[in-house]
């Protein structure tokens, strides 16, 4: 799927048919396009309001994991696990250097920890393993808030139970801002939605139930914020969705139904270092985020375009038009950012994430310390697959760039550009990555994203020396 320059002036009919003749052209059939009345290109579902989880300050935060039972939309009440009773847990908003102090008490029936996704910590408030919370106890989680703006997430490390944890319902959204982001009047306020992207099954009284299996848990049902087939009323206006796919092990593969491109400006680092990508198809894994910006502007009141994932056959979200508004803004133009590339890496280190349960060769050791880096060393860090794909590679402790992918999808995607803290990896490819740990010493951990993987072993504990 070949980048394509975003021009503000282009009509949404011109847009469009562009668009489905460039999917058509690579054998691919597009979507009908936003219909009138509700129809969501042929869906006649009963939709729910997008649930918006609250909003809170990480300063003097008080969190707590345990069950609760919540409405899913319509009334669908389920029993889930979750964070200060919220499904998915609030959303923390914190500026660059502000400061995290967050209580948190574990009221499950099994030890958890939490691990702040993105986030640059310390170790002790990382959420490693061996920092396991025990059940009624409680943990300060606290640490500066010292790096750019983005969206990162928050969610429970324990080991071996990880997938369970997250499958049931624990996990949340934490924002950075800064004076950069800022500087763009990127849409904020009613135009700015987190959405958070996973699957699910129940039970027959509709609980969440999770079962392990060791390919990866896949559910039946695709949830958004927690909310059963939700519905989004927006206004005639640009709106920025940050997207998180928050599932065990499910790739999403994104498209808007009347064929109309997303405009991506960031990822899980934040701001891209170039000018936003236009692209028709996003396909990331778990643990990514992706910052992007849908126009409203040339549809009209009730019409209708559907949120899709084309590998599942799902329709994820519908945005329903309901009001018409002049709103001020246009799409950013130029580089969006500016990021130092690394360079010069000292050495080369490989990785082969092998089966479903090993990194080059080895089950993870919550004990054993795998390899150690030197604190401000610049490496490149090779990821290949043994097999068993896909593996998103997740690290801790800082942020890399992706510099090169050799063998399957055969290059960097755009989403891709600039910091990372995920990246997928199908089979057979080989992704080379520049990391450098500037932040702080001690223990962190590698590992694949699909929990599954993760709770069989794995991962990799490293030392920053």
């Amino acid at each position: 799927m070949a980048d394509k320059p975003f021009d503000n002036n282009r009509r949404t009919f011109m847009r469009t048919t562009a668009l489905a003749a460039g999917l058509l052209s690579a054998g691919i059939a597009p979507f009908a396009l936003a219909a009138k009345g509700g129809n969501s290109g042929g869906s006649q579902t009963a939709r729910n309001p997008l649930r918006i989880p609250p909003t809170i300050a990480p300063g003097g935060a008080a969190l707590t994991a345990a069950p609760a039972s919540v409405n899913l939309g319509g009334g669908k009440l389920s029993s889930v696990l979750a964070y200060n009773g919220f499904f998915p847990g609030p959303t923390f908003r914190a500026n660059n250097g502000d400061v995290a102090d967050i209580a948190f008490t574990n009221g499950l029936a099994a030890e958890t920890t939490i691990h702040w996704h993105g986030m640059i910590v310390p170790p002790a408030a990382d959420g490693h393993p061996v920092d396991a919370v025990m059940p009624g106890a409680s943990y300060a989680y606290q640490f500066p808030v010292e790096q750019r703006a983005c969206l990162n997430w928050y969610h429970p490390h324990p080991h071996m139970k990880t997938g369970e944890q997250v499958a049931l319902g624990l996990a949340g959204a934490f924002i950075v801002n800064d004076a950069e982001e800022a500087a763009l009047n990127l849409p904020s306020g009613l135009h700015e939605v987190p959405l958070i992207l996973r699957d699910a099954n129940f039970d027959s009284s509709g609980n969440l139930t999770y079962t392990a299996k060791s390919s990866g848990f896949l559910g039946k049902t695709p949830l958004v914020n927690g909310t059963l087939n939700p519905q989004l009323v927006v206004d005639t206006a640009i709106y920025r969705f940050r997207v998180l796919n928050g599932a065990n092990a499910r790739v999403f593969r994104l498209a808007l139904s009347n064929g109309a491109p997303f405009v991506v400006i960031g990822n899980d680092g934040g701001l891209l270092d170039t000018a936003p990508a236009s692209v028709v198809e996003l396909e990331f894994g778990p643990g990514e985020r992706l910052d992007i910006l849908v126009d409203f502007r040339d549809l009209a009141v009730d019409d209708r375009v559907m949120l899709r994932c084309l590998s599942a056959g799902w329709d994820l979200l519908e945005f329903a038009v309901a009001r018409a508004v002049t709103v001020a803004g246009e799409i950013p133009v130029g580089a969006l950012s500016t990021i130092t590339a690394l360079a010069d890496p000292v050495l080369t280190r490989e990785f082969s994430f092998d089966g479903m349960s090993r990194i080059n060769g080895r089950v993870y050791d919550m004990h054993r310390i795998d390899f150690q880096v030197p604190l401000g060393q610049t490496e490149r860090w090779r990821f290949k697959t043994g097999g068993n794909a896909p593996h998103p590679v997740h690290v801790h402790g800082a942020s890399f760039q992706v510099v090169s992918r050799t063998g399957g999808r055969g290059r960097v995607l755009p989403w891709e550009r600039g910091w990372k803290d995920t990246v997928l990896l199908l089979d057979g490819e080989t992704v080379d990555v520049l990391i450098r740990f500037d932040a702080y010493r001690g223990l962190y951990v590698m590992h694949c994203h699909k929990l599954e993987h993760e709770d069989m072993g794995m991962m990799s504990n490293f030392e920053v020396v």
